[in-house]
């Protein structure tokens, strides 16, 4: 009797965290003359795709470039966090727990400081309203939360299996190419999955280092969507439910891999 309580408990909760999405989804599929009805339409009986038509025929550039700006977020952090994670886990520098101390530190510092930041340095640059500007400035909320899993990952690689390959002649980087990073796969589609939907879902460092481009991501695309389409609701809706696909599709993909990942190195033989 107690499970099927908090059977009950659980679904209604699920329902409620979950009914936004759905009314995102309803509005999409309403007409424009049915979008003021009383009451309102709770569910599409009459569907039109009409909105989904005019998100595809104007957000398609925005959809792009949040792909390309998420890819390159990814890219960015794998090439500068593995080698680090590696490096705190198994080679043990010098101020090594300092490094952990401030990586930790970095993760609490709020994206909008550090946006302001990226506006002064990109202003002397003349990285503003560029993509490579917005792949770096998202490269420094994931690479934190990198290095400190990929740290606790390997940390939990044996180091006997180490120390076989370099009696073998493997040297340390051969040892980090050949062996850690195929154990370490999980750790990798974890930290990928995290960081594209960071980017993908960037919308702080977008609208202040990217305001005036005409090269824009997706969550600035809809903002100005807003802006100028206060009466079709159905075709933001739309834009939103589009949006959401590539965020849901991975989640459900990589899900075993995310589990796997993030806890990691969080139980040592």
């Amino acid at each position: 009797m107690k499970r099927s309580w908090q059977t009950v408990v659980g679904v209604v909760l699920v329902a409620l965290m979950l009914f936004p999405v759905y009314w995102m989804f309803n509005v999409s599929l309403t007409k424009t003359s049915d979008m003021r009805a009383d009451p309102p339409h709770w569910f599409p009986w009459d569907p039109t795709f009409e909105g989904y038509s005019a998100a595809l025929g104007q957000q398609l550039p925005a959809l792009a470039t949040s792909l390309l700006i998420g890819l390159g977020t990814v890219a960015l952090t794998l090439v500068v966090a593995l080698p680090a994670g590696y490096a705190l886990a198994k080679l043990r520098p010098r101020g090594g727990r300092t490094i952990d101390f401030l990586l930790l530190v970095a993760q609490m510092i709020p994206a909008v400081v550090m946006a302001m930041g990226f506006y002064a340095i990109y202003l002397r640059l003349g990285m503003l309203n560029t993509v490579a500007g917005l792949i770096l400035a998202d490269s420094t909320l994931a690479v934190p939360f990198a290095v400190l899993l990929f740290r606790a990952f390997m940390a939990s690689i044996p180091h006997e299996l180490l120390s076989a390959a370099q009696m073998d002649g493997a040297s340390t980087w051969r040892t980090f190419r050949s062996i850690v990073l195929p154990l370490s796969r999980n750790s990798v589609i974890t930290v990928s999955l995290f960081t594209f939907l960071w980017a993908w879902s960037d919308f702080v460092f977008a609208s202040t280092l990217n305001r005036n481009s005409d090269t824009i991501p997706i969550t600035l695309g809809i903002f100005r969507y807003i802006g100028n389409n206060t009466t079709q609701w159905n075709s933001i809706m739309a834009t939103a439910v589009i949006a959401s696909v590539p965020a849901a599709f991975l989640l459900i993909l990589a899900q075993r891999y995310i589990a796997a990942g993030v806890t990691a190195g969080a139980v040592k033989d």
